[in-house]
């Protein structure tokens, strides 16, 4: 995942800086030293990081933080608030015209993921704003261009307006446009056409398109592994169409992450979203604050949360929570968690956005297989109705039946059935509020997981580390961060 090195590397830097009892100005250049050779290696545009780095350390210098109380708190404090700005402080929304339709231009080179940026932005719309979008396919030259938008249209159900590829894209848009007016829908994504490298008949067919289109938006595609490339990208589309935003794609991936942090600070464009994943649902907003608290390794609850709210129905919540307190809860309504987890995302994503996880070590000994989800989930499929909504039927020969049915080892049904049960006994305790102290909690998660604290349904895995504070925990920690940030801000008021 993006980030990871430079995450590694800054907390290395604070690691040193606070176990020193007195902070003084060779230690502070040699940390400063450490943050500018992580943020290079990160892919960081070398300008960026240099006005980076001086700012940082004039915030330090001149508010006496070296002269304070935890002088290694208060640089962290500094470092974030830098790496906030820089990204561009708060999340910009998408622009909206004053009457229907709002038309959005998505623009951007070959590869970057544009066609699919733009199925994903539009099912954003249609699920999070109601909205009624229409796609115009205007890519009349990549292969199979227009059929890959038409798929995308069919999978999250939304209309793609398409001439086919033996007309000129201005004319396509001009005609997508003029049914978006007869059928009253509210956004237009319009999916133009990317070369390898940018080139004067590229820009000339985009500036053409925009003086027809207007767009009141023109989002451009980028992709986060490019690194440096990506900026030079962003700076040549921006010079020539007056871009209004960035997508950024492929965060999720094996990419040093400079994009993020170079991106607004060179073109002064907002980026407006991320793409953390290949599902159609894995676009986010981009939150400049809750960026920066990722690459510090703070986590990210409030992503969490929102990851966690979307599909959130309060009537199965309150009928799961019913289940769980009558210790009625069954492999259906295990197999139904399961899913939702999933459609989270990556599990190895969700867990670096609690705080202390990101470049944990136990986070790098954890087997995070995502496909030992699905092995799971294979053998509840080989069950019986009747099985999983009684699992206390389970005797040894139908094991075996679901082990042949799931192409599991019986030992590995067994360990599965063994740890739902003991999830269960442990969830029907916390939710009548028999704790009996985080001890009694932490030999129950041990019984769970064998001899590895950290044992559980899927291996090697740290999800176990949640049920030790759970999310009222997780609030508590939020809150405690807070006054803690509001403290250190007072103090450098103060001097």
């Amino acid at each position: 995942m993006a980030f990871e090195g430079l995450t590694s590397r800054l907390q290395k830097a604070f690691r040193d800086l606070s176990g020193k009892g007195h902070v003084s100005k060779s230690d502070l250049r040699k940390t400063m030293r450490q943050i500018r050779l992580a943020l290079l290696d990160a892919d960081v545009n070398f300008d960026v990081v240099r006005k980076f780095v001086r700012q940082v350390q004039d915030k330090a210098v001149g508010a006496n933080v070296l002269e304070g109380l935890n002088p290694s708190q208060q640089i962290v404090k500094i470092v974030d608030e830098e790496l906030t700005k820089t990204m561009g402080t708060k999340a910009v929304p998408l622009n909206k015209a004053k009457t229907i339709p709002t038309v959005i231009m998505m623009v951007g080179l070959q590869g970057a993921g544009k066609t699919t940026t733009a199925g994903k932005l539009a099912l954003r719309l249609k699920t999070a704003h109601k909205a009624h979008p229409l796609m115009i396919a205007a890519d009349v030259y990549r292969p199979a261009a227009v059929d890959q938008l038409v798929q995308v249209g069919q999978q999250i159900k939304v209309p793609v307006f398409q001439m086919g590829t033996h007309h000129d894209p201005v004319d396509i848009v001009k005609a997508g446009l003029a049914q978006a007016h007869r059928d009253h829908n509210n956004y237009v994504i319009i999916d133009t056409a990317g070369r390898l490298q940018i080139d004067t008949k590229l820009m000339n067919e985009l500036k053409r398109i925009k003086a027809l289109a207007k767009p009141n938006e023109i989002l451009l595609t980028v992709d986060a592994m490019t690194g440096q490339n990506a900026v030079k990208t962003a700076k040549g589309f921006n010079d020539a169409l007056d871009i209004t935003g960035v997508a950024l794609t492929k965060l999720d991936g094996d990419t040093r992450g400079g994009a993020a942090l170079s991106i607004r600070a060179v073109t002064h464009k907002p980026i407006k979203f991320v793409g953390e994943g290949e599902k159609l649902q894995d676009l986010d907003i981009f939150h400049p604050d809750r960026m920066a608290s990722r690459i510090l390794g703070m986590g990210d609850i409030l992503t969490l949360i929102d990851k966690a709210k979307k599909g959130y129905d309060k009537k199965k919540a309150e009928k799961l929570t019913k289940k769980i307190q009558e210790n009625t809860f069954d492999f259906n309504d295990f197999l139904a968690q399961l899913n939702k987890i999933q459609h989270m995302g990556p599990l190895k994503n969700i867990m670096k956005l609690i705080p202390g996880m990101a470049n944990n070590p136990i986070m790098k000994k954890a087997n995070m297989n995502p496909k030992q989800m699905d092995h799971i989930k294979a053998i509840v499929y080989s069950m019986t109705k009747q099985e999983r909504a009684h699992p206390e039927i389970l005797t040894p020969s139908r094991k075996r039946r679901i082990a042949r049915g799931s192409g599991r080892p019986i030992q590995i049904v067994n360990r599965v059935i063994k740890q739902f049960n003991s999830m269960k006994k442990l969830m029907n305790q916390m939710s009548n509020g028999n704790f009996g102290g985080l001890g009694k909690m932490n030999k129950m998660m041990k019984r769970m997981g064998g001899k590895n604290p950290m044992g559980g349904m899927m291996g090697n895995n740290p999800m176990s580390q949640m049920s030790k504070f759970g999310m009222r925990g997780m609030a508590k920690k939020a809150k405690q961060a807070k006054k803690k940030r509001r403290r250190l801000q007072k103090m450098l008021r103060r001097r």
